[in-house]
Formats: structure tokens, C-alpha cells, sequence
């Protein structure tokens, strides 16, 4: 994986554990070798992984709607900067950029850019993989949800195995890395 989307919160949460794990996922990240792909804020657990993949001499492409600039909360110490329109621009973008999807902690952006994520790859516009990062059981009830969908028959079993879970970092990065192999394995003739 040369690239990961990390999708967060652009406030720290109630918990010091959200902005710890988003600290030491950019650490483990530069230390890998792996870029970070995220929305360009240098507010919350957004701005901590960033701070965290620069400090430890990675790369950080964000992508960020104008209007977001226009209210002061880009990150300007990046590696590069995009500017785009929307949030639609941001996601296809984002997409584009990265190899593979994690979520951390976060609010309704985090699930609007997991989910359509999720919707793209199902639609067939990508085949890159995505897992949740469960901080202190943070998607535990999300996770009840979704297995509960897939009982009422409104999501295939083999969909919902498409979200991968992990509950640490190198444990997320190693299911998508092996994700990311197994879909190429697939596309080899």
C-alpha cells in the first residue's frame, strides 16, 4: 500500500484514546512507508494525523473544499494540498489518490465519505478495500447495525464482509494490505 485515506473527526472526541490511536496510526504509517490521503484540516484527529505522518518524515496529500479553506482550517505543512469545489470533488479525489480506506473515530463526514466509499466499490467504480479502526469499541454499535442489516436480507453476507475491522493499527494495515493483494492477484491473467 503506497497510500491510505484515513476518514476521522475534525474535533478530538470525548476520549484521549481518539487522538492517541490518530497519532500513532500516522507514526506507524510513516514508519511503513505508507502516504496519508485525508480531507486537509489541521483541526482535531484530522490534524493530528497529519502532524503525526509529517512529524515522523511521511508523506500527507490533503484534499480540502474551498469553502473549508475559506474558514482557516487547512492544514498549510503538507506535502501537497488540493483544492476542489465540494465535498463530492473531495471524495472522488481522495479516492483517486489512495489504495486503500480506514475509518477512525469521527462524525457524520466520516460515515458520508466511509459509506460512499463503500457504495462506489460495490457500484464498481473502485476495488480498493476499507476497514474500520475500533478505538476502544467506537464502531461496535455500527458493527451490531450492519450485521443486523445483513440478517434482514437488505445487504449480501459477502458485502458486509468487504468492511474489514480491526482493533489496532498494524492489524488494519496488514487486512488491507492483504486486501489489496488479493484483489490483484485477481486481475493477474
Amino acid at each position: 500500500m503506497r497510500r491510505l485515506a484515513v476518514y476521522c473527526g475534525s474535533s478530538m472526541g470525548t476520549d484521549p484514546a481518539f487522538a492517541g490511536t490518530a497519532r500513532m496510526l500516522g507514526e506507524r504509517m510513516a514508519e511503513r512507508g505508507i502516504g496519508l490521503v485525508y480531507g486537509g484540516g489541521r483541526l482535531g484527529l484530522m490534524g493530528v494525523v497529519a502532524d503525526a505522518v509529517m512529524d515522523g518524515g511521511g508523506e500527507a496529500y490533503g484534499v480540502i473544499p474551498q469553502a473549508l479553506v475559506d474558514l482557516e482550517v487547512a492544514h498549510t505543512g503538507l506535502t501537497e494540498l488540493h483544492f476542489v469545489a465540494d465535498m463530492h470533488e473531495r471524495k472522488a479525489k481522495m479516492t483517486d489518490l489512495c489504495d486503500a480506506f480506514v475509518a477512525i473515530p469521527g462524525g457524520i463526514g466520516t460515515l458520508d465519505e466511509l459509506f460512499e466509499a463503500w457504495s462506489w466499490n460495490a457500484l464498481g467504480y473502485h476495488a480498493k478495500p476499507f476497514a474500520l479502526l475500533n478505538v476502544h469499541g467506537f464502531w461496535n454499535g455500527m458493527i451490531r447495525f450492519l450485521d443486523h442489516v445483513t440478517e434482514s436480507g437488505f445487504m449480501s453476507p459477502a458485502r458486509r464482509a468487504q468492511l474489514l475491522v480491526a482493533d489496532d493499527i498494524d492489524e488494519a494495515i496488514d487486512k488491507l494490505d492483504a486486501a489489496i493483494g488479493a484483489t490483484e492477484a485477481k486481475m493477474v491473467w
